[in-house]
């Protein structure tokens, strides 16, 4: 047996003996390796399900929020048919009280007109009894019939 041979054994049970510690550091390193991984991937498929979760959390605050702006683009709508429906309403009524306060203005215009009238038709009248009773009628016919007149304004009024 030569030299070379020890050599090679020793070198083999120093690997050995070198391998089992080493072995132990190596499975641990890899282990540990391997439990990190482990854990990464599972917060990862945590994340992902708190994304997907938080996902369809915002898809239905979109959902509801797309709900209420319909709801309130529908009162809106529904609010100004209303406001317009009573824009009409308050014009007809406005344009009513016109005619009627026109034709009141008007009615009115007609009986001071025909006051106007009656009035000028009394002073002619007048006018020309003064003159028939001036010119036909002699003293003592108008003073009896303005004595007449005088009585008969006291019945009158």
């Amino acid at each position: 047996m030569n030299a070379s041979f020890w050599v090679a054994i020793a070198f083999v049970a120093f690997v050995i003996a070198v391998f089992k510690p080493i072995k132990r550091v190596l499975i641990g390193a890899l282990d540990g390796r391997a439990d990190k991984i482990r854990r990464e991937l599972e917060d990862a498929r945590k994340l992902r399900e708190d994304a997907t979760e938080l996902l369809a959390t915002y898809r239905q605050k979109h959902k509801n929020a797309m709900r209420e702006a319909e709801d309130i683009v529908a009162m809106a709508r529904a609010e100004t048919e209303r406001q317009a429906r009573q824009a009409a309403e308050d014009l007809t009524q406005s344009l009513k009280r016109r005619e009627e306060r026109a034709l009141t203005k008007i009615a009115k215009a007609e009986a001071q007109a025909l006051a106007e009238v009656r009035a000028a038709a009394i002073e002619a009248a007048v006018g020309a009894a003064r003159d028939v009773l001036q010119t036909k009628v002699d003293a003592a016919t108008r003073s009896r019939l303005a004595d007449q007149a005088i009585a008969e304004l006291g019945r009158r009024l």
